[in-house]
């Protein structure tokens, strides 16, 4: 028999809780570590859909992504959102656990496991934790593609290889530019523009850009840049997380594909509503 600990003490050991940010909150959210489990399920949020997901599978812990509870919280009464989700984990003997920053930075961690989705080798550290460590751990990754193609045809790829979304991908850039050279971060990654820049790649992937930022770079004469939804970019890396708690406990495990990107419409200019 296996218990929640037992799932907690391999993923702690991949992705030591030290490793997230000081803002970060990781780790054991709801639960009894002597619980006993038998069938794990990896999202990257937890909401609604994916509870409802892991009760229907009768999963008996959830690894999200994500946190739950980022910041302070007075109450977790049924009457708001986050409670109602609390509630309903505790009801149903579901634990649930958070690995989020300790994995962007783990070496290899999620933004390996989006570099091996759109093709890229040679892995290493956009922005390193520590230039002294050669763990090879730190946020996002730099690598290059086995054959160069253009901004238009590795967009294409990215597409192809990354969970379909409502918002799709969308670049910056020449079409005909040639790419060899790409950075990559999972979720957020507009803070690392200036690694993307100051490493000399000829494109950077990740996700949330936002207008100035993205305006300014592209003006600076930056890296093209690729935008894809936020749920896209680190849903690869739950393959990657079940593997280490089926390695180490023999537990089943199941993966979830629900699209928990929030945008769920996209309408072109001048085209009908998708």
């Amino acid at each position: 028999m296996r218990l929640v600990d037992d799932v907690v003490a391999a993923l702690d050991e991949r992705y030591p809780p030290e490793w997230a940010d000081d803002w970060d909150r990781v780790g054991l959210v709801v639960g009894d570590p002597a619980m006993p489990v038998g069938t794990v399920l990896f999202v990257v949020d937890c909401v609604p859909e994916t509870v409802a997901e892991a009760r229907a599978s009768g999963a008996d812990m959830i690894v999200a992504h994500h946190p739950l509870l980022l910041r302070g919280v007075s109450s977790v009464a049924a009457t708001t959102y986050k409670g109602r989700l609390v509630h309903e984990l505790i009801k149903n003997d579901i634990a649930l656990h958070v690995a989020h920053t300790n994995a962007d930075h783990a070496n290899p961690g999620v933004s390996d496991a989006l570099a091996r989705r759109v093709g890229l080798i040679d892995l290493r550290p956009l922005r390193p934790a520590d230039p002294a460590d050669d763990g090879g751990r730190g946020a996002g990754r730099i690598g290059r593609l086995p054959l160069s193609t253009t901004l238009g045809e590795f967009v294409a790829r990215a597409a192809a290889a990354l969970p379909a979304t409502a918002g799709g991908v969308r670049a910056t850039g020449d079409p005909g530019r040639v790419i060899t050279t790409v950075a990559v971060c999972g979720g957020a990654g507009d803070s690392f523009l200036i690694d993307a820049a100051r490493a000399g790649v000829d494109a950077y992937l990740t996700a949330d850009l936002r207008h100035h930022p993205a305006s300014e770079h592209i003006a600076a004469g930056g890296p093209a840049l690729i935008d894809a939804a936020h749920w896209a970019t680190e849903r690869p890396w739950l393959d990657d997380a079940a593997a280490v708690v089926r390695s180490a406990t023999g537990l089943t495990t199941l993966i979830s594909d629900l699209d928990t990107d929030p945008w769920t419409i996209r309408a072109g200019s001048g085209s009908p509503i998708q």
